[in-house]
């Protein structure tokens, strides 16, 4: 039994649907979820200093003393991962998980047709992680591509409306006529926007997330380490914490409209690593 909390990191608000189907998968479990609100959106941003941010971020995770990391970003996976397993796996024994390979295996086992869709941000579509990770599976048509805007509608609360229901269409109106019949939503955000991607992709087409699955991953890590919290009472819930480099209120306003209640405050801390990239 192991009763530190399970450390989430995000690029900012997109994590928390992470966050949410953890929180669901492991009742018993508290979750301390970091924000990069600062910075965000990482996609539009060099690999390199995606890399320093992310691992900043995960460097302040461990400080707070966490039993496991989730990143809960594609960009930062893509960009990071490598890094984050050798300095936290392999130096300090605290495993790592991430969004991408759970994603894909998801995709593989929905597709009807074997053409799969992927959408996500520049930096996760030019690091080709998921083309990469399907590589592996036969037969498989893989068509790509970046919608970075998505990330601006969901940071500014917007979730439904035209705008955003043309910025959709323009986006995914080539990938409809691919004939792709499963969409990987490559970017923690984009859970937050299905109602528009849904709607301009159909009803036959399948969008796959990676929140379900990597919360089977964490779930799995914590019972093959013997690292799960030990039993509750009813009375003893869990205390989920919240940290945002950027401002706390604005991140707390939107994180509880996202995730509920669970978000009572959120504190406000600067990473080392990334303190002098605007």
């Amino acid at each position: 039994m192991d009763n530190a909390p399970i450390g989430i990191f995000d690029s900012g608000l997109g994590g928390l649907t992470v966050a949410r189907a953890v929180m669901d998968k492991l009742p018993d479990e508290e979750v301390l979820y970091l924000g990069d609100t600062a910075h965000s959106p990482y996609g539009p941003r060099p690999i390199a200093e995606v890399r320093s941010l992310a691992l900043a971020g995960l460097d302040e995770l461990v400080r707070r003393g966490v039993k496991v990391l989730v990143i809960a970003c594609n960009t930062a996976t893509a960009a990071a991962l490598s890094d984050a397993r050798e300095r936290y796996w392999i130096d300090q024994r605290i495993p790592v998980v991430e969004v991408i390979t759970p994603a894909a295996r998801a995709a593989v086992v929905t597709t009807r047709n074997r053409r799969i869709g992927i959408i996500g941000t520049i930096a996760t579509i030019q690091s080709e992680a998921y083309t990469n990770a399907l590589a592996a599976v036969p037969g498989l048509t893989v068509v790509s591509r970046a919608c970075p805007r998505f990330v601006e509608f969901v940071e500014a609360g917007i979730t439904t409306g035209s705008e955003l229901e043309s910025v959709a269409h323009d986006y995914l109106d080539p990938l409809r006529e691919a004939d792709v019949d499963t969409l990987v939503l490559g970017c923690t955000h984009y859970p937050l926007l299905t109602g528009a991607i849904g709607r301009v992709m159909g009803e036959g087409v399948a969008l796959v997330t990676s929140s379900e699955s990597t919360a089977n991953v964490t779930y799995n890590e914590l019972v093959d380490r013997d690292l799960l919290h030990e039993p509750r009472g009813a009375e003893d819930l869990p205390r989920h914490r919240f940290l945002t480099t950027g401002g706390p209120a604005t991140f707390r306003k939107l994180a509880r409209r996202f995730l509920g209640p669970e978000v009572e405050q959120a504190g406000e801390v600067a990473l080392a690593g990334g303190a002098d990239i605007p």
